[in-house]
């Protein structure tokens, strides 16, 4: 494996795509890869059991960022999240390029491993236009 001795994140199709793509944002596989790919959503704290259940609702967590940027902080394991959002205690399991079908149109950011050195934050255009896959 070729991930340092200290980096206790497996190394999963998700993480090594983005790692790719911190190198090669054109990387058209990593791209596919990602888009693919099933990412961990926050659930907000003010969401009901029901709205945390349904498979047609999704409450979206943002954040607000330095500047007033809104982003949605998205994972691609549970370590990761941790690591950012250590008080997370509910989650759910959505394909990214599922995500991005139907992903805002306004200016709303994704920020896939917010927290990490292979992080990746994409504008909403970036989103609908790189992850959202046929």
């Amino acid at each position: 494996m070729d991930t340092p001795a200290n980096d206790h994140h497996p190394a999963t199709p998700a993480r090594r795509a983005l790692d790719t793509l911190a190198e090669n944002t054109e990387d058209t596989a990593a791209l596919d890869t990602l888009a693919s790919s099933d990412v961990l959503i926050p659930v907000p704290d003010d969401a009901n059991d029901q709205e945390s259940a349904d498979p047609g609702m999704l409450a979206l967590p943002v954040l607000e960022q330095q500047g007033g940027r809104q982003v949605v902080p998205v994972f691609t394991s549970e370590l990761e999240m941790a690591d950012l959002l250590p008080y997370v205690s509910r989650y759910r399991m959505v394909p990214l390029g599922a995500l991005a079908a139907q992903w805002p149109a306004d200016d709303l950011s994704l920020s896939i491993d917010a927290g990490s050195e292979h992080r990746l934050t994409l504008t909403s255009d970036g989103v609908r236009s790189l992850l959202a896959r046929p």
